[in-house]
């Protein structure tokens, strides 16, 4: 993770900024004379192309369409935003809630209770229980097996 985050970063900026300045710009004299060696050409590499970049990067972030549309793409493909995940949830918390659930449909029973009320109840028990066998709720665009 370190590698792939950081230190990658570091080795393909160094590796670009060799190979462009000895294969392009030391072969290019009106280059040459702008950069008349490497030191130059990393200070400016380093204090215009990467401000540059990372404004760029915060402008894709903030104000292009772009981002949003691979967040949604990525939300779409993620069958957790449409499926209960797995651990603590389907473990403890959903199966918890669900006996909440049917422990407050055993106490409200004792009590008039109208029909539509209990029939929400109910229709939440299932999708609980929906949720506690693997299934889905919704309608996730991509339904994966």
């Amino acid at each position: 993770m370190g590698y792939a985050t950081y230190l990658a970063f570091i080795v393909v900026s160094v590796n670009t900024m060799v190979t462009v300045y000895y294969l392009a710009i030391s072969n290019i004299r009106d280059l040459q004379v702008v950069f008349p060696s490497f030191g130059i050409w990393a200070v400016f590499i380093v204090t215009t192309v990467t401000p540059l970049a990372v404004f760029l990067g915060w402008l894709h972030l903030k104000r292009s369409p772009a981002y949003r549309s691979e967040l949604e793409v990525s939300i779409e493909a993620n069958p957790y935003y449409y499926k209960l995940p797995p651990g603590f949830w389907k473990e403890a918390l959903v199966p918890v809630l669900l006996e909440i659930l049917r422990l407050n449909l055993k106490i409200i029973n004792k009590e008039p209770l109208p029909e539509t009320e209990l029939n929400t109840l109910k229709s939440l028990q299932k999708k609980l229980e929906t949720l506690i066998e693997g299934g889905y709720l919704g309608d996730p665009k991509r339904m994966t097996p």
